[in-house]
């Protein structure tokens, strides 16, 4: 992009600097594995490449600028993302896709075809326009949460499959994990979910319709729940009995033959011994016992029953985070690719004494994903949220270490199925008074 011309807009900054997190990530695989599917219910890597270039350049396309079709078969192609739930995987083959050639010929050619755009565009144009800039908006935000998406993937694929220059030590301190199971208490009081739109801050669709809640009194976990705390539910033969289960999430349990959190394998150490270990993004390390369990929403609610506990409501946690400074002290921001122990961080405090709740480890709660009072479809992605309302994804909040500072505003509200192990997601549990 040619620099010598007035100052880009910040937020079109802001874009270029999001792009170089996404290029970052695809150098991580080895070229010719970039036709694997890490995760059966995500697309092949190769279709991120595509995608997010596809995504911009249909989004900005008759909104911020003109951008004539030079491609409209792959434009098509690498529209949309997938999400199936309880079964219909994708049954494509690398060879239904185009080389990778042709896929970084059509994401470079399109993101020149941008830029040149945005190279006509003034600081001015694009601040005038409140459309403009919730457009760019999005536009960061969507690839910064594929940067995440990417990354929990990428932790799926062999070593082998890896650049492994970039493995960061490992911190830990397990002796001292009895020490992080105390609960703190929350008086009862209101809390807010979502914001006024009238509050003139970015946010999508679903975040917008505050809504006051008032909180019975309740006790939450100061700390997520550890990998030493969840080693515990294991071997009291947690996975093996139903009595902690749905029905469905048992079934699921059964027919995949599920015994552990996604990431924990049992190695050999010590001359033969059997211990856990755990993949970290390039290595497997014996399992740290002080960081957050990451794991899917139907084994952390078995977790919580085992306990006496329940998973927080979406208003629990809200009301548990007054107060964090939730943008400051943390594991966020791509600062790590793995957890840090999850007493790592006691300035990232709410006024309860809640800590930890904004990186580490997004957080799931109990509460389904629907939509608060009033709300609007954005209508250049009348699917975002709305196709999700639909019984079977759950609220999540915080933030993990590979999670945007930007996305860390407390409206934010992410949202998966309940059998999916795989993204960057422990919890932590409440008891009422």
């Amino acid at each position: 992009m040619n620099r010598d011309r007035a100052p880009h807009h910040p937020l079109i900054q802001r874009l270029i600097d999001a792009r170089q997190v996404t290029d970052a990530l695809f150098a991580i695989v080895k070229p010719e594995f970039l036709y694997e599917r890490p995760i059966r219910e995500r697309h092949r890597i190769v279709f991120y490449i595509g995608h997010l270039e596809a995504f911009d350049r249909n989004l900005f396309d008759q909104r911020v600028c003109d951008l004539p079709a030079f491609n409209p078969e792959l434009d098509q192609l690498f529209a949309f993302g997938i999400d199936p739930v309880d079964g219909g995987f994708p049954t494509d083959q690398p060879a239904d896709w185009p080389s990778l050639e042709i896929v970084r010929g059509y994401a470079l050619t399109a993101r020149e075809q941008i830029d040149r755009a945005f190279n006509g565009l003034s600081g001015h144009d694009v601040a005038q326009s409140e459309a403009s800039r919730q457009l760019l908006n999005v536009a960061i935000e969507h690839r910064l949460m594929h940067a995440e998406t990417l990354a929990y993937m990428l932790h799926q694929l062999p070593l082998a499959q890896k650049v492994t220059e970039l493995r960061e030590p490992v911190v830990t301190r397990p002796e001292h994990r009895d020490a992080l199971s105390s609960m703190v208490s929350v008086p009862a009081g209101a809390t807010a979910l979502g914001m006024p739109r009238e509050a003139g801050r970015f946010g999508w669709d679903n975040e917008f319709g505050e809504m006051r809640v008032d909180v019975p009194a309740f006790e939450i976990d100061r700390h997520m729940v550890t990998n030493g705390a969840f080693r515990d539910f294991i071997d009291a033969g947690g996975y093996r009995d139903p009595t902690w289960w749905t029905a469905k999430d048992w079934a699921w349990k059964e027919a995949e033959q599920i015994e552990h959190p996604a990431c924990w394998s049992l190695g050999e150490v010590n001359g033969g011994n059997r211990a856990w270990m755990l993949r970290t993004m390039f290595d497997d390390v014996p399992l740290p016992t002080d960081w957050p369990v990451y794991l899917s929403h139907a084994e952390a609610s078995a977790y919580a029953r085992w306990a006496g506990k329940t998973l927080p409501t979406e208003a629990q946690w809200q009301r548990a985070a007054h107060g964090a400074p939730f943008a400051k002290s943390g594991n966020f921001d791509f600062r790590s690719w793995d957890p840090k122990p999850v007493d790592a961080y006691p300035d990232n405090v709410s006024a309860f004494g809640a800590e930890g709740q904004f990186g580490n480890g997004w957080e799931w709660t109990s509460t389904l994903f629907d939509a608060l009072p009033g709300f609007e479809a954005f209508p250049f992605y009348l699917g975002y949220s709305a196709n999700f309302f639909d019984g079977q994804h759950f609220v999540l909040k915080g933030g993990s270490a590979r999670t945007a500072q930007c996305m860390l505003r407390p409206e934010f509200r992410n949202w998966f199925q309940p059998r999916y192990q795989y993204v960057y997601a422990g919890f932590r549990c409440v008891r009422g008074d």
